[in-house]
């Protein structure tokens, strides 16, 4: 190949691509754009009733998804009685539909129409027979994220020739995709404009090639001639190049009520003249027998002579002659594209080659050879919207769609798969296998070579698998009678032999089409092929084309909906697990929202997934569905956020009930037990300890136990009643009530029930089991020794503190409920008790409250990865000196506000869930601070200390910006040049702040900066001492 050569197609590709971009962009536009030419109406034949349904649902849902322009107006038209009226007798049926929607204005005038001619069997291409070769795969992936199709390709492709036209019809060929650059249309036309592109002589003679007349316009029609006689007639440039017939015809008004007139009287449809013209005797063709009295040079005698789509009969020739006199004067325009691509999806074989030999030649127009595909890694094989298990094995050269290829099965060299499940089965090389679902519930699997073509016949030698008809019929001594039916006899088809058993299952009928190719390739012999022979002749057994006639397209595409949705799905999984914030994994789904379909597949996935995977979903699904305000199955948001969080309490609540003690030995030992506990402060590692992320990654927290005011504030009594009931009592709000069945106690999840944490207690300790337990309270009761007395208080400590009170108070429960019994639970056991016990009461948190409040001093409290979490606890000795520096600069203010963490936890837990960078970052890194001021306490640096502090107070507002308010930010502005540190309690956003008092300024001058400022308003320092 010359430079000049490759010069010229390398900026034939870059100008093709341009053009794809621009193409798209016209799309959007027809799509968002008010005033944006489009076509008024897109017109699709179709073959029956039966494949115009099925058309008519793929338009339906692309309309559903916003993905066609709404204004247009959209139809599908099929041949009259489904009888074979041919494309020009289906160009008429198009013109009547036409005349029925326009009433009593004009048919044609100002209206811009696109009609594709997309009612063929394709024979060559049986695996497209049911749903139209229209709606078959294009290897690309769309910009929205979608798998592309040729119809797809149509509208976008064409989305910028409204423009170009004033009005008029565009026709095209449904089984020929077309690139070019629509600015290339010149509309300006009278008659008709045949569309062509420059293509070698050598592909033109397998085509039809328009002839110039040297004026711009044609002259004669040439139908796959041979090269010699294109170079003679002069079809070829000086650049071997001819002039290719796309199939794209324009015509203009003129010329379509010259044709219309045919069937019509007074404006009218006419039902006689009708049907003179669209009948399957006449079978009329749109390019030979509509455009041909069109060409310069055509003669009524040669017309008569051209080559009919059917058989030529008295009525075509009436046809042709009425057709001759009302068109002949007009003429055809040649338009001719360059650069352009002609692309014929003809054969089996040829689209094949396309995907996977010649994929790479269009790779400027973004084709691949895997689309929507998972699995498959490198492996030179293509498909398209199929889910590939990575134990499967797909060899060279193979071509996939619309399938599953699970657990061990492999996929021989050079074959095709269509619409078919396969499990743990091997396929062997260069066949087709394609499943259909047929409307009586039952399945069949055709399978066929991929060089066959199922045109041809017994008397043509057709070949089927590896053998030929006519061989597997002498083999198997079958009689013509076993495969067609009749009236084939005469011609005796593969596209008519009735080779593919009907099963009422899709494994059974792919196992029927494996073992059908088994008796045609001669894997058996004597009795055991005999055997097998019988078997197969017994079954109810249906042809290539009875099978397409009868296939279930509502199950087909259905079955691919849900199959595009796994893919979607499966790859959406895979970035969320892959550590993808979950707004980008949704890019997964490209630019459309997902669907209620979708939704179905994530909450079905989700559910068979392990822990970390089923949160993740939930919690994309459900800011997603927030975000859009979707409801999907009649749920909203909160049903996935619910699922979420509820998997969370579950998945931890099951790994601490399992440490829970046996009840059935309990008695009461004391009649009654005091409980007074500290409150904690936190200084490092605060939400590490939360799930997921602790179960997940392992936890780290230091923090401190102090006393407020100069007492211990968290306090409990448990007390021996005489009476068998249970006595809660909250004094601190001043709630009281009477508890006398096991049901009231049960019911402790409402947060605003005063007493949720009293129950929770005596189940989480085991005085009150849940599940069917058959034992009523008062039963209970009596067999521990006493009714129970429960008093909780938590003294001059407002809610929403910060301090860790409500995990506390639940351990100084715990503590005193088994103090009460006479057992001696370590502190580590009452830890994983509390744990239980905020999952009973749907509270969630994590463990560093409990272990703050349970145990004195200061201590950095870890676990490692694991839904059991086992927490180890480290006292940090700090040097005397230093610890009397801390007590001495640590102070505590109260903001006066309060902040309830249930919604907190959620929206701080929800941004690692769905790895937002920030959350994921802040938490790692809070991880190493907490160790690092560990260090520096038991080294005696309090000004170490104190620059950790401020450290970990930028991470905790990178965690979550709700941690500070005005108020707060207030606060530490009024005291800023008296401290070293600042950090707040617990999640933070209102109840008290801690801060590192530089040295020399004391609590007092801190209280009297911070009242005067303040004044009344609450905001104060309060005396604490570390315990």
């Amino acid at each position: 190949m010359d430079t000049s050569t490759i010069n010229y197609k390398k900026m034939s590709s870059l100008f093709l691509q341009q053009s794809y971009i621009d193409s798209w962009e016209d799309y959007c536009r027809s799509i968002h754009q008010t005033n944006f030419a489009k076509w008024d109406y897109v017109i699709l034949t179709a073959s029956n009733e039966a494949q115009a349904e099925a058309f008519r649902m793929q338009i339906a849902e692309r309309l559903k998804q916003k993905l066609l322009p709404a204004s247009t107006t959209y139809a599908v038209i099929p041949d009259p009685d489904g009888k074979r009226v041919g494309s020009g007798g289906a160009t008429f049926n198009v013109m009547r539909y036409l005349a029925q929607e326009s009433g009593d204005e004009p048919v044609f005038a100002r209206k811009r129409i696109l009609v594709i001619h997309s009612g063929g069997d394709s024979k060559r291409v049986p695996q497209y027979s049911a749903i139209g070769k229209l709606f078959s795969p294009v290897p690309r992936e769309l910009p929205d994220g979608r798998g592309s199709t040729l119809f797809d390709e149509f509208i976008i492709g064409m989305s910028g020739v409204p423009s170009r036209i004033r009005e008029g019809m565009l026709v095209l060929s449904g089984d020929v995709l077309l690139l070019f650059n629509p600015l290339q249309i010149d509309g300006q036309l009278e008659g008709a404009a045949a569309i062509s592109i420059k293509e070698p002589v050598e592909i033109g003679k397998d085509h039809g090639v328009f002839l110039n007349d040297g004026q711009g316009k044609v002259k004669h029609f040439l139908h796959k001639q041979t090269v010699e006689s294109l170079r003679e007639i002069g079809a070829v440039n000086e650049h071997g190049a001819v002039d290719l017939d796309t199939g794209a015809i324009l015509m203009d008004a003129n010329l379509l009520n010259a044709l219309y007139g045919l069937i019509s009287t007074d404006g009218k449809v006419d039902d006689a003249k009708f049907d003179a013209f669209v009948n399957e005797r006449a079978r009329i063709s749109f390019y030979g027998d509509l455009l041909y009295p069109l060409a310069g040079a055509s003669t009524l005698e040669q017309y008569y002579k051209e080559k009919p789509e059917g058989d030529y009969t008295q009525e075509l020739h009436d046809c042709r002659t009425k057709i001759w006199k009302a068109i002949e004067a007009f003429s055809m325009k040649l338009i001719c594209l360059s650069p352009a691509k002609f692309i014929h999806f003809g054969t089996t074989h040829e689209l094949l080659s396309l995907v996977t030999q010649e994929i790479d030649e269009y790779e400027f127009l973004n084709w691949k050879a895997k689309v929507a595909t998972t699995g498959g890694g490198e492996n030179r094989f293509a498909s398209y919207n199929s889910y590939i298990g990575h134990r499967a094995k797909v060899q060279e050269g193979a071509y996939i769609e619309d399938s599953y290829v699970l657990d061990e099965s492999m996929v021989g060299y050079g074959s095709v798969l269509s619409n078919v499940k396969l499990r743990d089965v091997a396929i062997p090389a260069q066949v087709v296998i394609h499943g259909l679902p047929l409307q009586n519930d039952r399945y069949v699997t055709r399978i066929y070579g991929v060089q066959d073509n199922p045109k041809a016949t017994v008397a043509e030698q057709a070949s089927f698998l590896c053998s030929t008809l006519p061989d597997v019929i002498r083999q198997l001594g079958l009689k013509a009678e076993d495969l067609w039916e009749q009236d084939e006899l005469d011609t005796k088809a593969l596209w008519n032999a009735k080779l593919y058993p009907v099963c009422a299952t899709e494994a059974d009928s792919v196992a029927w089409a494996l073992r059908l190719y088994e008796l045609v390739a001669q894997k058996r012999s004597g009795k055991e092929l005999d055997a097998e022979r019988e078997a197969w002749l017994a079954m109810p057994r249906m042809s290539l084309c009875e099978s397409y006639n009868l296939a279930d397209m509502k199950k087909i595409l259905a079955y691919q909906e849900d199959l595009k949705n796994r893919i979607l799905c499966h790859e959406f999984i895979e970035k969320l697990l892959g550590g993808t914030y979950y707004q980008e994994a949704f890019s997964a789904f490209g630019t459309c929202d997902i669907t209620e379909g979708i939704y179905r597949t994530l909450m079905q996935d989700a559910k068979e997934m392990d822990f970390s995977a089923k949160i993740r979903i939930y919690y994309a699904l459900a800011e997603y569905m927030k975000q859009k305000n979707l409801v999907f199955d009649g749920h909203n948001y909160e049903y996935p956020q619910q699922c979420c969080f509820g998997e969370i309490c579950d998945t931890v609540y099951e790994q601490a009930v399992k440490k829970l003690p046996d009840s059935k030995a309990y008695r009461i030992a004391k009649d009654e037990v005091h409980v007074e506990l500290p409150v904690r402060v936190n200084w490092g590692g605060g939400w590490t300890d939360t799930p997921p992320y602790c179960n997940e990654n392992g936890g780290i927290v230091l923090n401190a136990a102090i006393s407020l005011n100069g007492i211990l504030p968290i306090q409990i009594t448990v007390r021996r009643l005489a009476e068998y009931v249970v006595e809660f009592e909250s004094q601190d709000i001043g709630a009281h009530g009477v508890i006398r069945t096991k049901e009231e106690i049960l019911a402790c999840h409402d947060p605003y029930d005063p007493f949720a944490l009293h129950k929770a207690a005596l189940i989480a300790c085991g005085i009150v089991p849940q599940g069917a337990d058959a034992e009523s309270l008062e039963e209970i009761l009596r067999r521990i020794g006493g009714g129970i007395y429960l008093s909780t208080q938590v003294i001059g400590i407002p809610k929403g503190s910060g301090l860790g009170t409500s995990s506390i108070l639940a351990g100084a429960c715990v503590k005193g409920i088994f103090a009460f019994l006479g057992l001696d639970k370590t502190n580590s056991e009452i830890y994983e008790i509390v744990l239980c016990m905020e999952q009973i009461m749907s509270t969630g948190g994590g463990w560093q409250d409990q272990v703050g409040g349970l145990t004195n001093g200061i201590k950095l409290i870890t676990t490692a990865p694991g839904l059991e979490q086992r927490i180890r606890v480290q006292e940090i000795s700090v040097p005397e000196a230093a610890m009397q520096e801390l007590q001495e600069r640590f102070a505590v203010i109260y903001t006066g506000q309060r902040r309830l963490a249930r919604n907190l936890l959620r929206d701080v837990v929800g941004g690692y869930i769905g790895a937002r960078p920030e959350s994921v970052q802040a938490l790692q890194a809070m991880k190493p601070v907490a160790a690092l001021m560990a260090f520096y306490l038991q080294m005696g640096d309090i000004d170490a200390f104190a620059n950790l502090l401020n450290e970990h107070w930028k991470l905790s507002l990178q965690l979550d910006a709700g941690s500070t308010n005005r108020c707060i930010d207030q606060i530490f502005l009024a005291c800023e040049d008296l401290i070293d540190a600042r950090f707040i309690a617990g999640a933070g956003g209102g109840g008290f702040l801690m801060v590192i008092l530089k040295k020399g300024i004391t609590r007092q001058m801190l209280h009297e900066r911070l009242s005067a400022i303040f004044q009344d308003s609450g905001v104060d320092v309060w005396e604490s001492a570390f315990v």
